[in-house]
Order: C-alpha cells, then structure tokens, then sequence
C-alpha cells in the first residue's frame, strides 16, 4: 500500500525540492543579511553540570538546552529527550557546511539515564539515527504519525505514534501532547511528507512544556494557546529563515517568534534551532539580535524569552 503523504491544512506558500536544490547549488540569488554587522559567529556553550542532571529535580521540572533544537527535560521522576543529535553533522554524509559550530555541552555517556524520546519529524537535524542507536534502540520512542514503520525496520522496538491533539500518558504523572505545526518532512529525494511532523506539549508535575518543533508561522499557534495556555515554559524556534521566499512557509523568523510567544500564551520561553548548525542564508548571530528587538517592540520582558547559552539550564515551577 502507498504510504500516506501528510500536509498542511491550510493555505500557505509552497517551495518545491527544485527550489531547495538551485538555492542549495548557488544558482539563486543570496538573500542579504538584515543587520549586515551582526556576527557570524555560533551561540555561546556552557559545560551542564553533571552533579545537577544526575536525577530529576524533586520539584517542577528541569529543561536544558542540548544546542539547535535538542533538549533535556527532567521532572515528575523521569528524563526526558527531545530531538537530540549528538552527531557532528546534521546530514547523511559529513558535508563541510553541515558540521556542528557550537561545541556539545556533554557527551551522551554523561547523561542521566533516559526513559524516553520524541522526536518532531524526520529532517537530520532533529532525527539522528546514530545519537538514536547509542542512546539504545530499547528506549520509547515518541514520534508523529508515519515514522514508526521505517524505525521500527531500522531495529527500534518501542515505537509510537501520536496524531495531532492525540495524547499518551507516558507515566502515571506525565501527559504527552503532539501539537500541529507548519512544516515538511523528508529523508531522501523519495519520501517527502509521508511522515507527519509536530511540537510537544508535556504537563506533569502540575507545570506545562511546549517544544515548538519546526515550523513555519501560521494560524495554529493561536489555537494552541487557546486550547492549552497559559503555558509554562516554551522552546520556539529563531533561527534557519532566510532566503525568506523559500523558507517562510517551514521556519519562523524572530519577530513571528516573538508573535508565536504572544499567541501560545508562554509565560517563559527558551529561543532555539540557532547558533548551532549554519543551514541557511542569515548570519549565525543574527536571529538573537533580532529577537532582542522584536520583544522590546511587543513589550515581552527580555528575561521572559531567554536567549540561553547551550548548556544552560531553567528550572521551571507551578505557576499559582
């Protein structure tokens, strides 16, 4: 049976692999940086300490920024996995312009024992089988919709889907949510969109965690809000958003993050997917500058939207 192809249900700007490949190639124009002086320089990296990731907090939850879009959360007696690439390149062959820029903040021997993954979608710089096999092919995997069969031949033997707004109780303590974003998947030339991608949203420990996973701005984000805010910590993406004509349908910039920070109600957030990979057109530093000036413009408390170092840590409490 032909795999299901997933797509965004509602209108938005459309980019082609053709697109993709004549950008990538350098037969399309470069798109100029907005702040020509910002720095092209990867996001600053702290050392975790490993006396503090040893067990879960006793209190809320821990989250840590693992670099790009990989996260540690630890809470509710349980650790937690997002997205991690431990790899030093996100691509299947070792290509110069897809290495890691920011040094990893520990190694994967150096973490705490984990109970299980999610994972947004399937792009390497957020599904990395070889950090996935070291983690242990036995490890719950939590994915979107169309990925389990292809993992589960790759040898990974606790595989789950979860459609959009479905839910999974993970423990007795901790409810997992996928949560719709505006994206695309594919591994290969041959397999665009047939599986689905998503964020999370974790409640456990009377506290909420929302990872935005990859995503374009669209209309969405309001409902999640609606649906699930206020949310208590959230990890919306900066970075990855230029040239604009082929990429604003699948990565927000830093001002539509600041909006996306407004519409999903986050009383904190964390910026992530920047500083760690230079995928794009737009210099490494200048996702963060722009954030700066986007939450001045919106009123948003610099210290309520962090721009955080890899490696650092928030502790997040129930909010009264």
């Amino acid at each position: 049976m032909r795999p299901l192809n997933f797509r965004n249900p509602w209108p938005h700007d459309e980019h082609g692999i053709l697109d993709v490949l004549r950008w990538k190639l350098g037969l399309l124009p470069h798109e100029p940086p907005q702040l020509p002086d910002a720095p092209n320089s990867p996001a600053a990296r702290i050392p975790l300490d490993l006396k503090e990731i040893a067990r879960p907090p006793a209190h809320g939850w821990r989250v840590v920024w693992l670099g790009h879009a990989s996260f540690l959360f630890q809470g509710a007696g349980i650790s937690l996995l997002v997205d991690p690439v431990f790899s030093s390149h996100c691509a299947p062959v070792k290509l110069p312009s897809m290495r890691r820029l920011s040094a990893l903040p520990c190694t994967l021997d150096d973490l705490p024992h984990i109970d299980a993954i999610l994972l947004t979608h399937s792009h390497y710089d957020h599904l990395d089988l070889p950090t996935l096999r070291q983690l242990g092919k036995h490890l719950p995997l939590f994915v979107p919709e169309g990925h389990a069969t292809w993992l589960k031949r790759a040898g990974f033997t606790h595989v789950t889907e979860v459609p959009w707004f479905g839910n999974i109780q993970i423990t007795p303590e901790v409810k997992l949510t996928a949560t719709p974003a505006q994206h695309f998947t594919a591994r290969s030339l041959w397999d665009r969109n047939q599986g689905h991608w998503c964020g999370w949203l974790i409640e456990g420990a009377d506290c909420s965690l929302w990872h935005a996973g990859d995503s374009g701005y669209c209309e969405t984000f309001r409902k999640i809000g609606e649906r699930f805010g206020p949310i208590d910590f959230g990890m919306i993406p900066i970075g990855a958003y230029q040239p604009r004509r082929i990429l604003s349908s699948m990565h927000m910039n830093p001002e539509e993050a600041a909006r996306v920070f407004l519409e999903t109600r986050c009383r904190r957030a964390v910026a992530m997917h920047w500083g760690t990979f230079h995928l794009t057109d737009e210099p490494l530093g200048e996702p963060p500058l722009l954030l700066t000036a986007a939450l001045e413009k919106n009123g948003i408390p610099p210290e309520k939207f962090a721009i955080g170092a890899i490696g650092q840590s928030w502790h997040v409490t129930p909010s009264s």
